[in-house]
């Protein structure tokens, strides 16, 4: 039977967080009444979470029901023989008008162990950042157990985090075990494991409409740091046009950066799937069985079996991932 997938794109899940605020709407053209819209989520198979198809002849089915039926065909051969029907990537845009909470996610063996969950390893790529408006990645020294305790125990926490001012592009990896939060201003694409797995270690002491503060996860955050990791959080990259420019490489993913300004021929080489962000502009994308074009705020997923096709713009700024 000729396979006949194509470039599918997903309706995206909005999420109302406390955090939240408009960004998502204004800039990325997410339309919601929800009043503060934090996250989009573009692609996803977290359970009651599943990304619905939004265009073609398959609109409508479930990302779970499109691994059931095309299996490796969708993601890879690699993929499907450690994956299965099981999704391993989320991809999210994120807005924050005021700071996330303070935490951090643990490992493929904890989750695996207390939440039958992969871990979340994850990158940001800042979209939009007004001015001053910064990232909390590790900390600003060497800190071990004993003193993050003490710190944590007397409020003092932020004295020992460490706060980067961002701008449009920067880009962080950002391990299992390390303490993070985004801050207020920023916008963000977001890469991940799939998993929805976070220990939340301070909230900064806000509370909701009724008076509730959040809960904290900091039994179970203790034992999911890593108080030896080294500061290379900090991702550099080339920006050469018209070439996937590598940003990030891990066993869970790699993320390109591709800015296209003519017409470029792609050959899929990997044995996966490929995922389009487009964090600018607009891209117009040619295969076989279909063109679909994506603007900015728009995801598209490059079926596996798909191995040539064709960007074309003039203008746009590309995220490739792949597993």
């Amino acid at each position: 039977m000729p396979n006949t997938l194509y470039p599918i794109k997903f309706g995206p899940i909005l999420k109302d967080k406390i955090w939240g605020g408009q960004k998502l709407n204004a800039i990325l053209n997410k339309e919601s009444e929800l009043p503060n819209i934090g996250e989009s989520w573009e692609i996803s198979d977290v359970e009651g979470d599943t990304s619905i198809v939004a265009n073609g002849r398959l609109k409508g089915q479930t990302l779970k029901q499109l691994l059931e039926s095309y299996k490796a065909d969708l993601i890879g051969d690699k993929n499907y023989n450690i994956f299965g029907n099981k999704f391993p990537l989320l991809i999210k845009f994120i807005d924050a008008k005021e700071d996330l909470s303070i935490q951090l996610h643990p490992n493929d063996e904890l989750a695996k162990e207390r939440h039958n969950s992969f871990g979340k390893t994850e990158m940001w790529y800042v979209m939009q950042a007004d001015e001053a408006s910064n990232l909390i990645v590790g900390f600003n020294k060497k800190i071990n157990r004993e003193t993050y305790l003490e710190h944590l125990e007397d409020k003092s926490l932020t004295k020992i985090l460490n706060f980067d001012t961002v701008k449009e592009g920067d880009t962080y990896f950002i391990e299992v075990g390390r303490v993070h939060a985004i801050g207020a201003g920023v916008m963000l694409a977001e890469i991940q494991q799939t998993s929805d797995i976070t220990y939340r270690v301070y909230d900064w002491d806000r509370v909701d409409d009724q008076g509730n503060e959040r809960e904290l996860h900091n039994d179970l955050a203790i034992d999911a740091f890593n108080f030896e990791m080294e500061d290379d959080f900090r991702v550099s990259y080339l920006k050469e046009e018209n070439q996937s420019n590598k940003m990030v490489s891990c066993p869970y993913f790699t993320t390109n950066y591709l800015a296209v300004t003519d017409m470029i021929q792609k050959t899929n080489l990997q044995d996966s799937f490929i995922i389009y962000i487009c964090v600018d502009g607009e891209v117009t994308i040619t295969t076989s069985n279909g063109v679909e074009t994506i603007t900015k705020g728009e995801t598209i997923l490059i079926p596996a079996v798909i191995k040539d096709f064709s960007l074309e713009s003039n203008n746009a700024k590309l995220l490739e991932v792949y597993v």
